[in-house]
C-alpha cells in the first residue's frame, strides 16, 4: 500500500518534490514498567465505508462510490496521517526576497503539505462537482464527501481547496475572463510552481476580501480600482490597477485571487493574478507577513498590499457583492462540511480511546456514563452530517429552483449552528481522552485549535444571523423554501411539529418587524437550525437516530447551549439507541 501511494503521488507531484517517509519505529523497552492500557493510533481503516452516516452519499451518487471508498482508505492510513502531522508541525514561512534581493513574495511549505495538496487535488476535492461530473446526479454530494474525508486527515489544506472550488461559479458568470482559468481550476492535478498561468495545466484560486477597518463588512473596503486607459485614451478590456490592502488572504501562493475594490460605480470584484498575461510578475501584489494563528498551522494566512496591482473585472462594475454571493454560499457549505468532519473525527478518537482503555476495573467504553457522553457526541455528528448531505444535494439542483432557494437560507443557518457546535464537541472529546488528549503528540490538541475557525470564516455568528434576518426582507421566497423544507417532516414527531409551528410564527412576526426581531436573531436562528437538523434526520436519516435527536434536543431549546454532553441522554434516549450511535461512530471493531 505504501509503495502504491508513493507511486501514485509521484505521478502527479511536480518535479523536485520528495515524498516524506515518516512511519512507525519500534520503541526501546522501558526499564521500570511495561506500557499497558493505552489505545493504539487510530489508523488503518476506511474512513468512508466505516461511516454509516455517509451511506446517503453513496446512494445519491452510486457512480462515485468506488472512488469515495478508495479515498476513504487512503486518508486513514498511518502514512498519510504522518504527513498531516508533518505539515502541521512545520508551518509555512514567507520568503519575501530571493538571495539577490529581488522581491519574490514566495511562501515556502514543507514537502508534506505539497504531498497532501497533490493527494486532494488529484482525487477531486476541489473539482469533482465541476467539469466532466457537473451534470451527473449527486456530484456535489460526492465532492462534499471527498472534502469531508480530507478535512479529517488534514484541515489546513482544505482552505485552498474550498476557495478553488467556490471560485468556479463566480467565474462561470464572468465570461471571457474565465476562459484561461476554468479548465485549470477544474483539472485534477497539482502544480505548485510559481510560474505564469499559461505554463501550468492546473491552478488554484484564493480569495482576498477583508480589510483592517471592515472585516466581514466588505462594503467598508477602502481599496480602490482604477480603469486602465487604452492607447487611444479610452477605457476598455476590463483591466484595472488596484491600490489598497487586505488583512486576511489565505493561501497566498494561489495562482490568482478574487478580490473586492471600490470603483466609480461602487464595490466591484476583480481577479488579480500572481503573474501578468505577458509573463511578467504582477509586482503590485506583495505579501507583507504571515499571520501567527491559534490553529490551522499548515495553511498560510497573510496580509497583502496592492500597489497598482493589475487585475481584471469579474462581473459588472459596482456589483461586487452580487458577483461573490454564489461563491460565499459554496464556501459556507464547506464550512459546514469541515466542522462536521472535525466533529466526526473527534468523536471517533474519543470512542476509539474508550474502547481500548480500562478504568476502575472495567472497559471505559462500557461504563454507562461514558457511553452517554459518546452517544451524545455521536448524535451531534449524525445531525451535522445529515444536514450537510441534504444541503449539498440542493447544490445539485438548478439555482433558480426550490433547491437553489433552499441553499441560500439553509446554508447560512447550518453554517451558524454546525460550526458553533464544533468547539464544544472537540472539548468534550478531549476530556474523554483525559491527559492524553491534552498533549501535542496526539491529534486532539490540533483539532481543538482548529475547531473555532469555520465559525469565524465566511461570517461569524452575528454576521450570519443578520444575513438570515436580511433574507426575511429581501429574499422572502428563499425563506419560504426553507419553511417548505421543514414542512416535509411535519407529522413525523410531535415535538418537531411544535418546534415547526414556533419557527413559522417567529418568521412571520419577524418579516413584519425586523427591528424588533434583530435583538433575538440568535435565538430565532438557533430554532431554525435545530428544526433543520431534525427535519434532515426525520426525512432522510435513520428513524431511531431521528427520534433520539428530537427527544434530546427539542425540549428546552433555551437551555440547549449550556447542557453538557451526556446529561441529556439518560432521561431521553434509550440505552439501545445509545449503543446504535456508538456502534456507528466506532471506526474499528
Amino acid at each position: 500500500m505504501r509503495r502504491f501511494l508513493t507511486r501514485q503521488l509521484h505521478s502527479s507531484a511536480p518535479e523536485g518534490w520528495t515524498i516524506s517517509t515518516a512511519g512507525r519505529r519500534a520503541a526501546s523497552p522501558l526499564l521500570t514498567h511495561t506500557v499497558s492500557n493505552q489505545s493504539h493510533p487510530l489508523d488503518g481503516y476506511n474512513a468512508f465505508t466505516c461511516d454509516a452516516s455517509l451511506s446517503a452519499a453513496g446512494a445519491t451518487a452510486p457512480w462515485a462510490a468506488a472512488h469515495l471508498s478508495a479515498f476513504g482508505e487512503e486518508t486513514a492510513t498511518a502514512e498519510w496521517k504522518a504527513r498531516a502531522d508533518d505539515a502541521h508541525r512545520h508551518p509555512p514561512r514567507l520568503a519575501s526576497h530571493d538571495r539577490f534581493g529581488r522581491r519574490v513574495d514566495r511562501v515556502e511549505y514543507c514537502a508534506a503539505y505539497h504531498e497532501l495538496m497533490g493527494l486532494a487535488l488529484t482525487r477531486g476535492c476541489a473539482s469533482f462537482a465541476w467539469g466532466e461530473h457537473a451534470a451527473r446526479p449527486g456530484a456535489h454530494v460526492a465532492r462534499g464527501a471527498l472534502i469531508y474525508l480530507m478535512y479529517q486527515l488534514e484541515p489546513g489544506v482544505c482552505c485552498p481547496l474550498t476557495m478553488t472550488f467556490a471560485a468556479v461559479p463566480a467565474l462561470v458568470r464572468a465570461g471571457g475572463v474565465a476562459a484561461g482559468w476554468l479548465p485549470r481550476l477544474c483539472a485534477r492535478a497539482y502544480d505548485p510552481r510559481d510560474v505564469p498561468l499559461g505554463e501550468k495545466a492546473a491552478a488554484t484560486l484564493g480569495m482576498s476580501m477583508t480589510e483592517k477597518q471592515g472585516g466581514s463588512d466588505v462594503r467598508a473596503n477602502t481599496s480602490v480600482a482604477t480603469a486602465v486607459c487604452t492607447p487611444g485614451g479610452g477605457v476598455g478590456g476590463g483591466e484595472y490597477t488596484l491600490r489598497g490592502h487586505k488583512w486576511f488572504t489565505s493561501a497566498p501562493m494561489s495562482d490568482g485571487f478574487l478580490t473586492l475594490a471600490q470603483t466609480e460605480e461602487g464595490l466591484s470584484c476583480f481577479l488579480v493574478p500572481r503573474w501578468l498575461p505577458d509573463g511578467n510578475r504582477n509586482s503590485g501584489f506583495t505579501v507583507q507577513r504571515l499571520k501567527a494563528k491559534l490553529g490551522d498551522h499548515s495553511n498560510a494566512s497573510s496580509e497583502v498590499e496592492y500597489n497598482n496591482a493589475w487585475g481584471v473585472l469579474v462581473g459588472p462594475a459596482g456589483r461586487g457583492v452580487k458577483t461573490i454571493v454564489e461563491m460565499v454560499v459554496h464556501t459556507r457549505l464547506d464550512c459546514i462540511i469541515g466542522s462536521s468532519a472535525l466533529m466526526r473525527h473527534c468523536t471517533q478518537q474519543a470512542a476509539h480511546h474508550a474502547a481500548h482503555r480500562s478504568a476502575f476495573g472495567s472497559n471505559l467504553a462500557q461504563a454507562p456514563l461514558m457511553r452517554a457522553v459518546l452517544a451524545d457526541l455521536a448524535l451531534e455528528s449524525e445531525a451535522a452530517n445529515a444536514t450537510w448531505l441534504r444541503l449539498a444535494s440542493s447544490f445539485d439542483s438548478p439555482a433558480d429552483g426550490s433547491g437553489g432557494l433552499l441553499r441560500r437560507v439553509g446554508t447560512a443557518v447550518a453554517k451558524y449552528w454546525v460550526c458553533k457546535r464544533a468547539p464544544g464537541v472537540a472539548h468534550e472529546a478531549m476530556e474523554c481522552l483525559g491527559g492524553n488528549g491534552y498533549v501535542e503528540e496526539g491529534p486532539m490538541a490540533r483539532m481543538y485549535r482548529q475547531a473555532p475557525l469555520n465559525g469565524i470564516w465566511e461570517g461569524s455568528g452575528n454576521v450570519i444571523c443578520l444575513d438570515v434576518m436580511r433574507s426575511l426582507r429581501v429574499e422572502p421566497q428563499a425563506v419560504q423554501a426553507f419553511v417548505d423544507e421543514l414542512e416535509g417532516a411535519r407529522g413525523a414527531h410531535s415535538l418537531y411539529d411544535g418546534l415547526l409551528d414556533d419557527v413559522r410564527s417567529e418568521l412571520t412576526v419577524g418579516a413584519e418587524d425586523l427591528a424588533a426581531l434583530e435583538p433575538r436573531a440568535r435565538l430565532v436562528v438557533d430554532k431554525m437550525a435545530i428544526a433543520l437538523q431534525a427535519s434532515c434526520l426525520l426525512q432522510f436519516g435513520d428513524p431511531v437516530i431521528a427520534a433520539a435527536y428530537c427527544s434530546s434536543r427539542l425540549p428546552g431549546l433555551a437551555q440547549l447551549q449550556g447542557a453538557s454532553y451526556g446529561s441529556r441522554m439518560a432521561d431521553s434516549v434509550p440505552r439501545s439507541t445509545q449503543d446504535l450511535l456508538i456502534d456507528r461512530v466506532m471506526p474499528i471493531g
